[in-house]
């Protein structure tokens, strides 16, 4: 597949995963409030991620190599959590959701992903702790811009 093919359709993900998803919530319609400074939060988070992350994206959220360039199955390998990577870019009921459904609802159709959807394998509040796990390795700075984007997604919603 030629690079320019290969950049187009990382764009497209891209730009679907920032512009669906801005506005989900729990299926109760209430937001989903994920804290990193939840001590006993953190401590579930951290088991539950290296028993279901860390194969995948590593275990210091370092993601696998390569994960911007499509492997000959088409799939992209698993991004880092940590700050180099994008997690941090979403909102925390963006997060919630695609870790809950899967990342499907979210990318253009047919995309194909090896991201499982762990609903009905982890709680809500499993889900929870994971994302606060990952939240809390990220730099406060990191950490108070993906704030504001929740705060932002949020104020959009109006709920």
């Amino acid at each position: 597949m030629a690079p320019w093919v290969r950049l187009g359709a990382g764009a497209a993900l891209v730009l679907a995963l920032a512009g669906v998803g801005w506005a989900v919530f729990r299926g109760d319609g209430r937001h989903v409030a994920i804290d990193p400074g939840d001590p006993a939060l953190l401590a579930l988070g951290r088991e539950i991620y290296a028993r279901e992350c860390a194969s995948c994206h590593g275990r210091d959220l370092e993601g696998q190599a390569n994960w911007r360039v499509r492997r000959p199955d088409g799939r992209l390998p698993a991004p880092p959590h940590d700050a180099t990577g994008h997690t941090w870019h979403h909102p925390d009921q963006q997060l919630f959701a695609m870790t809950r459904d899967g990342i499907a609802p979210f990318a253009p159709p047919g995309y194909r992903t090896d991201m499982p959807a762990y609903a009905g394998r982890l709680t809500d509040h499993e889900i929870r702790a994971v994302l606060a796990y990952i939240k809390s390795r990220w730099p406060e700075e990191i950490q108070a811009r993906q704030a504001e984007i929740t705060r932002r997604s949020r104020d959009s919603s109006g709920k």
